[in-house]
């Protein structure tokens, strides 16, 4: 397969040589391009690749990553972070796209793990990052965006690429100051375009990596009061991440204002395992323990468990603090090997 694969990096060398090692695997032309690093992070490039090019950093990360598609051998570019490791690809799935040669975008999956007062989540979502460069370009200063040259919409399709997001647990966040940069850079281009529901929500977002959910509730409520599109997926994490924040808070009666989003989630396992939490913290019971059982029935979310161990896990819970522990050691059994769940059964 003709494919470049095109990064960009700074002080990345806790993960990067998981990077290249797992893409140079599949990706011939490796191009890395370092935007100041002053750690063994070009070295270590170096070692996997001699297409290691130097980017003045100009607060753009839109320009770094046109840069690096400059640089690439091949037109088909594969994008990836230094702290991104592919754990799965389907060659002819790629080699498909690729044939076709057509101007669509492929969205690969990442598998992203948070923690928070709710506990350790993992979460998938698909991202566009499989591109031809004689079709497409990078836009925004951060969380910059694939366009289409001709400034027509595009299509997205999804990708058997598998990748897991390494620098995402709060111990690695917390060593970094990367959420520090990206406020920054968000709230510089909230300035230019302060209705941008998009950048709202990555504001936010950061906000919540940070655990500064008043600012990230503040971000997600003003995204939400302006016209939505609820076909757009990030709409969805929006409103979710939203429900967590209010929950990280103790915002509970607030929260209950998510109800409203069942007309357009009712069939998303995740939505429902967090409205599950929200009736929970509210002491409705009755109506969490229906929302962990749709749980239950629906096909899998975004989290991993979302309608498996950790609905059943939450009704164990309900009905051991109700006193029901018949009903509790039934559900704490349906969660398996999950840890909390056999750590109750010792304790009843």
């Amino acid at each position: 397969m003709k494919i470049s694969l095109c990064m960009i990096v700074k002080n990345e060398e806790e993960f990067l040589e998981q990077s290249l090692r797992s893409a140079s695997r599949y990706v011939e032309d490796l191009v890395v391009v370092d935007t100041g690093s002053t750690d063994c992070t070009k070295e270590i490039a170096l070692k996997y690749t001699q297409k290691v090019y130097d980017f003045s950093w100009c607060n753009d990360f839109s320009a770094a990553r046109n840069f690096s598609l400059e640089k690439a051998s091949y037109d088909w570019i594969l994008v990836l972070d230094a702290d991104e490791k592919i754990i799965d690809l389907d060659i002819r799935s790629v080699q498909q796209l690729i044939t076709a040669n057509n101007p669509v975008v492929g969205r690969i999956k990442r598998i992203n793990i948070l923690s928070d007062a709710t506990g350790e989540r993992h979460l998938s979502e698909r991202i566009s990052r499989f591109f031809n460069r004689q079709f497409f370009r990078y836009e925004g200063i951060i969380h910059e965006q694939i366009v289409n040259k001709n400034g027509n919409p595009h299509q997205t399709v999804p990708l058997d690429i598998t990748v897991k997001h390494l620098g995402y647990t709060q111990e690695v966040i917390n060593r970094t100051d990367k959420i520090s940069r990206n406020l920054a850079l968000l709230e510089q281009a909230l300035q230019e375009a302060p209705k941008d529901t998009y950048l709202l929500y990555q504001l936010g977002k950061s906000y919540y990596l940070a655990k500064n959910y008043q600012k990230a509730i503040r971000c997600f409520k003003k995204a939400l009061s302006m016209p939505i599109n609820f076909e757009l997926e990030y709409i969805e994490d929006l409103v979710e991440t939203y429900g967590y924040a209010l929950i990280n808070n103790a915002n509970y009666p607030e929260s209950l204002e998510l109800e409203k989003f069942e007309q357009y989630y009712g069939n998303s396992a995740d939505y429902l395992f967090l409205m599950g939490l929200i009736y929970m913290n509210n002491a409705k019971f009755l109506q969490a323990v229906g929302q962990f059982l749709r749980c239950t029935k629906n096909k899998p979310g975004k989290a991993e468990g979302i309608n498996s161990y950790l609905p059943n896990y939450n009704l164990g819970v309900i009905y051991e603090c109700l006193g029901q522990k018949k009903e509790a050691v039934h559900y704490y059994k349906k969660c398996r090997n999950y840890p909390a769940a056999l750590k109750r059964l010792k304790e009843i």
